[in-house]
Order: structure tokens, then C-alpha cells, then sequence
């Protein structure tokens, strides 16, 4: 059970956890992303014992998933064993578990597995989650990209969605229109629509005999003004142009107001889609709210400058989790935010043992970047030099950047390889459909052939015979205009 600590006085300038304890200090470490890893990393030396808790046995590289999500890449050249990762460090100790209550007066933290540790420190990282704003039923109609599974199920329904239509084709002469619609226009949702028009246009063409994979309408739903939104103007509109020359669909100020299988609505108007994704909204892991201290609206745990929830200065809070701002403005949730911070948290732990005070926490920002297909992409360069890059410059910037951050020489030297081969040859080796070979909402588009239903609530989940599913939360208005269909 989940008690909250009473408050204590912690002088605000200078905050120290407790005195020195007379044995090794415990660290306890939430969550192996890059928050997380980067924490035991800068702990390895140190005279601390370490244990590292995570639900999964990986560290993935998040900003390379939308590339195994569209079978550029497998998922082992973006991932690896976080005990691999550590094996080096004999002070860190790695368990497959996660936290489910904590009791922050006698310092512990309850496992799902039943182990209760105790700790000195506690550093949290546990990252992000989807937010359907509170649509939950959405989620499997509309998969996000946060995790392995979730890359793996997105290339699932997006190359079953060609095969389907190959098949259809065979059987009836016809298929229903090959449309992906996208829903929110951040990084992840202009990533995931360009590398779709990449896949159809040039990595599949040959591949098929009786449909052509370039047709298929790759659509962006945005409910701002913009695309990119955090990302300056000038780089907003070159992110359209670019998407546009790809021939992906831009479309601004839309909001969805509901997702079936088979379509999504905005406002009465119907716009069919084999295959939804989610790229709209994210949440903080439902780890924040456990602690019984002050959360944000996305769940985010409220920290002070030196990434302490109030009244707890022996509890960092990293990445994604953590509200911290700095200059009136939040720290952006992206890699090299909680990379800095788990850094930091290590950091003050040594000087802390050291018997050195704590010195507040700084967010380094060395800008931001964006890819949006084969030699295209825009980046926001903020160190070391300012510049606003477009097309072939930021996508080699972007190349050489990400190749630099991945975890291991072998997953660098294998993505580089992959790259390079794709590049050359215009040929992807990942194309591979694992799991159910059925499509959510495949049987709800108009022009499929009753024979060609292939419907399913767990698409996890082998069904040993077709049918089709109802559309779940009500059906279409009898007055919802259709899309109209592409010329």
C-alpha cells in the first residue's frame, strides 16, 4: 500500500537528502530508458550499490522505432539487454519487476513481484505513455509508437494492409482505397507519414503484381494551426513542402472527434483508413501519481531545480516524468532532456557522497530535429552553431546525430550498414509480418468483398475464422458525408 511522506523542511538552495549513511548508499533506479541508463552509467564507479528496475529486459532507442514500425530496421539494432548494457559495473544490479506502491517515509519501493527495497536514493525515470484524452477505447483501433511491441504491431497492420489489398485484387478485381491516416502532426506523426510514402513509392514497387503501392494516401490529421508546432515557423512550412513533394496529405486546424475500425470522423464528415495510427498525445507513466506528491495535467511530477518533488530532495525524477522548468519555460520531453538528466542525478549522488551541496539543474539545448523521408528532414540547430536546416543537409545531420547516440558498437555498426544498403539499393529487409493476419476495420471499408472480411478485437490474438466486428461506440451518422475518394 501506497503511503504519502509528510513534508519536511528542505533548504531551498542547497537541498541534502540525509546525513551521510554509514554503509554504501542504496540507489534504486525506476525505469532502463535513456534517463534511467544514463543515471547507472554516471553511478558505475562510485561507492553506491545500484539496483536497476525496469518491466522489460531492453534499453530501445525511442527515436528510431517509427524505422522498425515501417521494417527499415529490426528491432535488436535499436535495442539491447540492459543487464549487457551494465555487466561492466559490479555495483549494479539489474531486476526484470516494476514498482507498484511506494512508501516514501521508510524509503521503499513495492515490486509487482512482491520484493520490497529499501533505498537511500530513488531516482525515477519511467518515461511516457499514449494519451487517447481519455477515448480509451481508441487505443486499438489507433496504436501509438512508445515501445518494441508497438513498432512491431504498427509494420503488422501497415504491410498486411498492401497484402490485403493484393489479395482482393486477386479475388475481385477491386480493393478499397489504401488510405493511413495519421492522427497529430508532432515528430512522431511527420516521421511515421513520410517513412509510409518511402515504403510505397519506392521500397515496394516491384513488389506487388496487381495493385501499385505508390496510390496509397498517406493523410496527416492535425488539430493546430501547424505541424511541428514546437518547432519554428520557417521549419513548419518546409516540413509541409517536403511531405507534400512525398506525396503525403497535410491537413491543419482538424480534430477527430471519434475512431472506428476502418475510419476516423471529423466533426459528421467520415474519412475511411485502412490502417490509424496515433501520433497525438502523450501522458506521463502512471508511476507520478504513486507518489502521493504534486502531478501536472499529463501526470508529470512537479520538481524544483534540482529535479526534487517537494519535501523529498533523496527522489530525482528524470525524462518524461518530470515537470521541471527552467526560464518560464518546461523542459521539453525529448532524448537529450532526460539523457541530461539522469546524468545530473548521478552526478549530484557523487557530490552528495563526496560531501559537496547540490548545484541546480541546467537543460543543455542543442536544438531539435525531425526526418521525414529519404533525404528529408528539418532541423532546428541550436549548438554549436544556430541554424535552421532543411532537405538533404538536416537529413545527414540527422544520420550522423542518431548513429552517434545509439547504445553499442554493434548496433551502430549494423544501422549504418542497414542504412547505407538501403540507400544504395532502394530495398528494406525487415518486411516481415509476425503475429494475426487479420486487419481491425479491413471489412468496414467500402468495396471489400464479404469474403475478404478480416476483422478482429485482439488483432494479437489468431482467429480461426473470419468475421466482422461492429463498429464499438456507435455507428456512423446517416447524415456523415463519405470522403471523397483521390482522383
Amino acid at each position: 500500500m501506497m503511503l504519502e511522506a509528510s513534508a519536511t523542511t528542505v533548504p531551498k538552495d542547497a537541498p541534502s537528502a540525509t546525513a551521510k549513511p554509514a554503509s554504501r548508499p542504496k540507489v534504486l533506479i525506476i525505469g532502463g530508458g535513456f534517463a534511467g541508463l544514463h543515471a547507472a552509467q554516471g553511478l558505475a564507479k562510485l561507492p553506491v550499490d545500484v539496483t536497476v528496475v525496469d518491466r522489460g529486459n531492453r534499453h530501445t532507442f525511442q527515436p528510431l522505432l517509427y524505422q522498425v514500425a515501417l521494417a527499415v530496421l529490426s528491432p535488436a539494432d535499436i535495442a539491447q539487454p540492459i543487464r549487457s548494457i551494465l555487466s561492466g559495473s559490479p555495483n549494479i544490479e539489474v531486476l526484470m519487476d516494476e514498482a507498484v506502491a511506494f512508501d516514501l517515509d521508510r524509503r521503499r519501493a513495492l515490486l509487482r513481484g512482491g520484493a520490497e527495497m529499501a533505498y537511500d536514493y530513488l531516482i525515477l525515470a519511467t518515461g511516457a505513455t499514449h494519451s487517447y484524452f481519455g477515448q480509451h477505447d481508441w487505443a486499438q483501433w489507433a496504436p501509438g509508437l512508445k515501445t518494441i511491441e508497438d513498432a512491431i504491431e504498427i509494420r503488422r497492420r501497415v504491410l498486411l494492409a498492401f497484402e490485403l489489398a493484393e489479395r482482393e485484387m486477386v479475388e475481385t478485381g477491386s480493393h478499397p482505397e489504401l488510405n493511413f491516416v495519421i492522427i497529430g502532426g508532432g515528430p512522431t506523426g511527420v516521421e511515421l507519414a513520410g517513412a509510409i510514402r518511402d515504403i510505397s513509392k519506392l521500397y515496394m514497387r516491384e513488389d506487388f503484381r496487381h495493385i501499385d503501392p505508390s496510390k496509397a494516401r498517406v493523410i496527416i490529421l492535425e488539430g493546430a494551426p501547424r505541424i511541428l508546432s514546437n518547432y519554428p515557423e520557417d521549419l513548419s512550412r518546409k516540413a509541409v513542402e517536403q511531405l507534400t513533394s512525398l506525396g503525403a496529405e497535410v491537413r491543419i486546424n482538424q480534430r477527430v472527434t471519434d475512431v472506428q475500425p476502418g475510419y476516423v470522423m471529423i466533426g459528421d464528415t467520415r474519412l475511411n483508413a485502412v490502417v490509424t495510427l496515433w501520433a497525438a498525445g502523450v501522458a506521463a507513466s502512471p508511476l507520478g501519481r504513486m507518489l502521493g506528491v504534486p502531478v501536472d495535467k499529463h501526470g508529470a511530477v512537479v520538481v524544483d531545480s534540482y529535479l526534487n518533488p517537494p519535501g523529498h530532495p533523496e527522489i530525482f525524477v528524470c525524462g518524461d516524468l518530470a515537470h521541471v522548468e527552467e526560464g518560464g519555460r518546461q523542459v521539453p520531453g525529448v532524448a537529450q532532456g532526460a539523457m541530461q538528466m539522469g546524468d545530473y542525478a548521478a552526478r549530484m549522488i557523487r557530490q552528495e557522497v563526496a560531501g559537496k551541496p547540490r548545484s541546480p539543474f541546467h537543460y543543455f539545448d542543442k536544438g531539435d530535429m525531425a526526418t521525414i523521408g529519404r533525404e528529408k528532414a528539418v532541423a532546428n540547430v541550436v549548438w554549436p552553431f544556430k541554424a535552421h536546416l532543411s532537405g538533404f543537409p538536416a537529413w545527414a545531420a540527422w544520420l550522423l546525430v542518431h548513429i552517434y547516440f545509439l547504445v553499442g558498437f554493434r548496433n551502430r555498426v549494423g544501422v549504418l550498414l542497414q542504412w547505407m544498403w538501403t540507400y544504395l539499393t532502394s530495398r528494406r529487409g525487415a518486411r516481415l509480418i509476425t503475429g494475426s493476419p487479420f486487419l481491425p476495420g479491413w471489412g468496414h471499408q467500402p468495396g471489400t468483398h464479404p469474403q475478404g472480411v478480416r476483422a478482429s478485437l485482439d488483432p494479437s490474438s489468431p482467429q480461426p475464422e473470419a468475421h466482422s466486428v461492429p463498429a464499438a461506440g456507435g455507428a456512423v451518422p446517416a447524415n456523415a458525408p463519405a470522403e471523397a475518394p483521390a482522383p
